[in-house]
């Protein structure tokens, strides 16, 4: 099961996801998470804070769960 992770702007960076998430309560622990853990966006494996999210976009972060990014109505 995945966890939804609703935005109301065109999209969100997967910083900004893992700490709406509450993985990362700061960002110097999202460089951390990256960097200790696997984190896969749609199947890809993904190193970049910065990447861009969009809706309908899977994440999956080894050890702390699976997320969608969906559109907030």
């Amino acid at each position: 099961m995945r966890e939804e992770i609703r935005i109301t702007t065109p999209y969100i960076t997967l910083g900004q996801l893992l700490k709406e998430s509450t993985i990362a309560p700061t960002g110097g622990m999202v460089k951390i998470i990256l960097a200790e853990y696997t984190v896969f966006v749609n199947d890809e494996r993904e190193e970049r804070r910065g990447r861009k999210l969009y809706p309908g976009d899977r994440v999956d972060v080894e050890e702390a769960g699976a997320f969608i990014v969906a559109k907030s109505d």
